[in-house]
């Protein structure tokens, strides 16, 4: 970076003041009051970092050095202090977390103001109120970008964008009409619930929850229109939880929802295979009766840690829970899967741990967020987690989302004996549903 981070915000304080003074236009052609008080934002920005502890991030080290850069921007005459701070403002943004976000619209309101007729700093702005939840102000920013950019291909994506926030709260306000809460709140019948297309993403996200659980709970979940809310609730999950544009650090893998999971799956046969000493040696052995019926079906599931199994077995969809406190470090994805879904809550934690762990080319599709919490999901099974005695393993989730999709020809457990055998409530389950058994496999046929 060429300076400290402590020596940086020395400059950065030396040239914009401290955190209280208004920024003032220096004398004799200084930098102008905007960049100045961009500076400011940054300033403040990199003291919390300093306090936060050593920089172990890499997303961080890039906007410390962008921050730099625009601070040589903006004491050198004729540089273009402008275009450093649409980079220092993509680089706040792209460090992640909602300071992050912040402080790159901070950097973006300055920018507008700067310059009111630059696409990219309303581009800007779109994006960093857009990672913060706030929609309806993000579509503002969107429109006023799309009404500056003459190249109708680069704008894109901000169009589908914007048609995504559209119909993400165009399904609040048909869930509203349907609760029969109007246009602007949620109450009425059920209780205090507030909703509304105007609140922050994760307040929506929350609220939407808890009145699809409430109504659920008056009405029971085979009422029509309960039916309907829970998909609405699901549609708009699904329209708001992904990434506001294209992720990169996905690897190029394809984002899937549960219509796409359930198409993958329709009318294939599946099997889930235990990752055990025993049926890895099985599965090695050349003309085993184990590797041939596993090789039998349309699908090959595999979960978690596979440490028995040779690294070019089979696996068209692995599964993987996120377990202990977040963040959930540890080896990153590199088994080769068509189709990966990985389980874990909180949403940024879990969006964390998919952009450290997954590994470029390992994966075709990678499951979205509305596949990250199936069991406990309002759109999907909706039990309470408090109902389980303790966590459900891997395996039995994967079973639980199959049955529940109900797509799949068959689906059958081979090698969950022993060592590998599932807890006995999850046992009881899968023994209500079984078909046939025989020495290698538990089949189940779903209902």
């Amino acid at each position: 970076m060429g300076q400290t981070l402590t020596g940086l915000l020395t400059s950065v304080r030396a040239m914009a003041g401290r955190p209280g003074t208004p920024p003032r236009a220096r004398p004799g052609g200084g930098p102008d009051p905007e960049l100045l008080a961009a500076l400011r934002h940054c300033g403040d920005h990199l003291a919390a970092l300093a306090a936060s502890g050593p920089l172990t991030d890499a997303r961080r080290t890039r906007l410390i050095a962008s921050i730099g850069a625009l601070t040589t921007a903006c004491s050198t005459p004729g540089a273009d202090a402008f275009d450093a701070l649409l980079r220092t403002g993509q680089q706040a943004l792209d460090s992640g977390g909602d300071a992050g976000a912040r402080l790159a619209l901070a950097l973006a309101d300055e920018a507008t103001v700067l310059r009111t007729r630059s696409k990219g700093a309303w581009r800007l702005r779109g994006n960093a109120l857009d990672a913060l939840g706030r929609s309806e102000e993000a579509i503002t920013a969107y429109e006023r970008h799309l009404a500056l950019q003459q190249n109708t291909a680069a704008s894109r994506d901000v169009e589908r964008r914007i048609a995504a926030l559209r119909a993400a709260g165009d399904r609040i306000d048909e869930a509203l009409a349907l609760v029969g809460g109007g246009s602007e709140g949620g109450e009425g019948a059920t209780g205090a619930v507030r909703l509304s297309r105007r609140l922050p993403a994760a307040d929506a996200r929350a609220a939407f929850t808890e009145l699809v659980r409430l109504r659920t709970a008056e009405r029971g979940a085979a009422d029509p229109a309960v039916r309907r809310l829970a998909a609405l609730y699901a549609e708009h999950r699904r329209l708001s939880d992904r990434d506001p544009l294209a992720d990169p650090l996905l690897g190029g893998a394809e984002p899937v929802g549960v219509p796409g999971l359930r198409r993958f799956l329709a009318g294939r046969t599946v099997c889930l295979v235990a990752d055990t000493p025993h049926t890895a040696e099985q599965e090695q052995r050349p003309g085993s009766s184990l590797a041939a019926l596993i090789e039998g079906y349309d699908l090959v599931v595999r979960c978690d840690a596979v440490r028995h199994a040779a690294p070019t077995a089979r696996t068209d969809l692995h599964a993987v829970t996120l377990r202990g406190d977040s963040p959930w470090k540890g080896p990153r994805w590199d088994r080769r899967a068509t189709t990966r879904l990985v389980f874990g809550d909180p949403l940024p934690r879990w969006r964390l741990a998919l952009r450290s762990r997954l590994v470029p080319g390992a994966q075709d599709r990678i499951g979205d967020a509305t596949l990250r919490r199936p069991l406990h999901d309002p759109a999907l099974l909706a039990e309470a987690a408090a109902d389980a005695d303790e966590p459900a393993s891997t395996a039995f989730t994967v079973l639980r989302l199959l049955d529940f999709l109900g797509t799949p020809a068959r689906v059958d457990l081979i090698g969950f004996e022993g060592p590998a055998a599932l807890p006995p409530r999850e046992r009881e389950w899968i023994g209500a549903r079984t078909g046939t058994t025989d020495d290698t496999a538990v089949r189940i046929t779903l209902r």
